[in-house]
């Protein structure tokens, strides 16, 4: 027995709604309210989406929707328009910062006294490559950069920016580095520490390679010179040429490092170079916020995806699913008739294939119907010649003459020839539909079948003094009255139907064959002049075993003939009746049968 509180698997999304409504009735019933309610919601909610979630076509359109979803994503996150823009623009600005940083640090390092007084807005309004100082102030000395009156003024600038600054001498080598101040212009020296051998953690590593995918790209690695030459950088080799430059770079953490460098001069004498660069943090920040924004937005239309997905799934596995329930009923044959869900008010293809299962069952529960109507009509026509041949050879030793013998031999006989004829009609009926269906339709050529089988009657009459004349209504004489089907068949209705005319007629009269085009469709009428046909038997001539021969004697039909024809101009999508042919009235007014029509309708070419 299952658990409530898990999920069925063989269960499908319609039989998970039929269980939610069976446990709300029951909820209602007895009466459960409080918190275990919106615990039998969740259940049930959970088992419905559980059962929706097992449909393979339902994982497709998720799959297929949120991967489509995925890799729009992840492409904004690769090719993210908002980073290459953040660091143009921080580069820009850094220099800015660095020209007017280094316009300072050149006037600043002519004082010769410990202290420097800098007007902020006129250190503002500096353009680029212009220096802090009087103009008329003496240029020509060879200063070296004494990191004792620039480290006040770098600490100052700098600070607030979170921005590293290094100044390069003339040669190459670092005077000032911003990690080194400390205090309100002191400067300390010292070597950077060793790297940690501590080993990052799973999660750490997999943020840093993730890190390092989105933002490496063809960026150049960044390295950490520290006190050596400070030539190793490009930027500082291109600001001690006089040259202002700048280099986006990575770091081993994945972190984007953006750095400018420009020369420390005046009046074109280079004596330093200042290099700006960014936190190892900083723009990732800015970038990381903007992904996290973006993957929020992802995250937001996933969910609503799936959703869409999911309604979009219920609409399309759940009705094949209840198809192909219904099919394997069917099959199994649970119950006495089966019907598939009818979905044809879709005007979709899920409707198309409910009419057409629909269809196909209908055809088939028919064609099951009357294997069975045709194995009793077998059986009792069968049943009968059987008991009459029974009681004819029990009968038979106890005959008392050569005549009663005779009579009896002459039964046996018939009997036998009917059960023949019955078996060979049987069989050709059996048969019928199984060639009909092998067999390929070709294009028939009514006038030529006609005028052949016409000739053939003619010259064999089978016991009849009866004529057979055939006439063709159309445009011309060239009309060819095809239609497409089975020129054996479609001779064997003709022939059936020339062959009871003739035997219905009187010695000396005459068939009448009329075969002509009504519209799409070509028409063969076969009028004889006998006596009719009664007003009951107009339809159940067309009947199994069904026989209306007053003028023969008892068993020399089998009564398959024409539900023979009839089975063939159904297969070929035509039409059969059978009507009578009305004459001058009677003495008392009433219009007297001049003898019975037999018209087939059949689908031209």
């Amino acid at each position: 027995m299952l658990d409530r509180t898990q999920p069925d698997p063989s269960l499908n999304h319609e039989d998970a709604l039929e269980l939610l409504e069976r446990e709300r009735v029951a909820e209602v019933n007895t009466g459960e309210t409080g918190w275990r309610r919106p615990l039998g919601w969740l259940r049930r909610a959970g088992q419905f989406f559980f059962a929706l979630s097992f449909s393979s076509l339902t994982r497709r359109i998720v799959s297929l929707n949120l991967a489509g979803l995925v890799a729009l994503v992840a492409s904004i996150l690769y090719l993210s328009q908002f980073r290459a823009g953040l660091i143009d623009a921080r580069a820009q600005s850094l220099l800015v910062q660095a020209e007017i940083i280094a316009g300072a640090i050149a006037a600043s390092a002519t004082v010769e006294t410990n202290t420097i007084t800098i007007d902020p807005d006129r250190l503002l309004d500096l353009k680029p490559g212009e220096s802090y100082g009087a103009p008329d102030e003496s240029s020509g000395l060879d200063f070296p950069i004494n990191p004792e009156r620039v480290a006040p003024v770098l600490r100052r600038l700098i600070s607030p920016t979170k921005t590293r600054a290094r100044i390069y001498g003339g040669d190459g080598g670092m005077i000032l580095d911003s990690r080194s101040l400390y205090g309100r212009g002191d400067v300390m020296r010292f070597e950077l520490p060793p790297p940690s051998t501590e080993k990052p953690g799973f999660v750490e590593r997999a943020t840093i390679s993730i890190r390092t995918w989105l933002n490496r790209g063809d960026l150049p690695l960044y390295r950490e010179l520290g006190p050596e030459n400070g030539k190793g950088y490009q930027e500082i080799v291109q600001a001690l040429d006089g040259v202002k430059s700048s280099m986006v770079r990575v770091n081993d953490r994945g972190e984007v490092i953006v750095s400018v460098a420009v020369p420390v001069q005046r009046f074109r004498a280079v004596h330093g170079a200042l290099m700006l660069s960014t936190q190892g943090d900083d723009i990732d920040q800015m970038v990381t916020a903007e992904r996290l924004a973006i993957l929020k937005v992802g995250g937001v239309a996933s969910a609503v995806m799936i959703v869409l997905s999911l309604l979009l799934a219920s609409t399309i596995a759940g009705p094949v699913r209840r198809l192909a329930d219904g099919a394997e009923r069917v099959r199994r044959r649970i119950q006495t008739r089966v019907e598939i869900p009818d979905f044809t008010r879709r005007r979709d293809e899920i409707g198309h294939l409910s009419g057409a299962l629909r269809d196909m069952t209908n055809a088939l529960y028919s064609r099951i119907e009357a294997i069975e109507m045709f194995a009793a009509d077998v059986a009792h026509e069968l049943k009968n010649p059987l008991t009459s041949l029974r009681s004819a050879v029990e009968t038979l030793p106890l005959a008392r003459n050569d005549t009663s013998r005779a009579r009896l031999l002459e039964v046996i006989e018939h009997d036998v020839k009917r059960l023949d004829r019955l078996i060979s009609d049987i069989s050709d009926a059996s048969r019928l539909d199984a060639e009909l269906q092998r067999q390929d339709m070709a294009p028939v050529d009514m006038r030529r079948l006609l005028t052949t089988l016409t000739s053939v009657a003619n010259e064999t009459r089978l016991g009849h003094d009866v004529a057979v004349e055939a006439r063709f209504e159309g445009r011309g004489a060239t009309d060819t009255f095809s239609v497409p089907g089975h020129d054996s068949r479609l001779g064997q209705v003709i022939s059936n139907l020339l062959s009871n005319a003739q035997s219905f007629s009187t010695p000396g009269g005459k068939v009448r064959v009329t075969c002509r085009r009504v519209r799409s469709e070509i028409e063969i009428v076969v009028d004889d002049d006998g006596p009719g046909i009664g007003e009951d038997a107009l339809e159940r001539i067309f009947e199994r075993f069904y026989t209306d021969r007053p003028h023969q004697g008892f068993g020399q039909n089998s009564g398959l003939g024409l539900s023979i024809s009839k089975q063939i101009i159904e297969a070929h999508n035509g039409r059969i009746w059978a009507e009578n042919r009305h004459g001058p009235a009677d003495a008392d007014g009433k219009p007297t049968v001049a003898g019975a029509r037999f018209v087939v309708r059949l689908p031209a070419l």
